[in-house]
């Protein structure tokens, strides 16, 4: 999916995305050279969780108005609450 020429601002000006990259330029200068494994897995665990979090708050815990919000299908948007023990 590419990142949307129309994505909406946050305060400040600036994107999500934006605040993305700063957070992880921030993260590995952090490491200052340390090893590191599974960055994929915890960046994705670090946003995922949130996302959910978020997007049931936004639909009120209405499990099939959020799968259609983020373009899973119920079955896999409960399978990620299990994972991180929203469910």
């Amino acid at each position: 999916m590419q990142p949307s020429q129309n994505a909406p601002l946050l305060d400040g000006g600036t994107t999500l995305r934006d605040e993305v990259e700063k957070a992880l330029s921030n993260y590995f200068a952090q490491l200052d050279g340390a090893p590191v494994t599974d960055v994929y897995q915890l960046v994705l665990s670090e946003v995922e969780a949130p996302l959910l979090e978020q997007v049931l708050k936004y639909t009120r815990n209405n499990q099939t108005k959020a799968s259609v919000l983020l373009g899973l299908n119920r079955g896999t948007l409960r399978k990620k609450l299990k994972q991180y023990g929203l469910l």
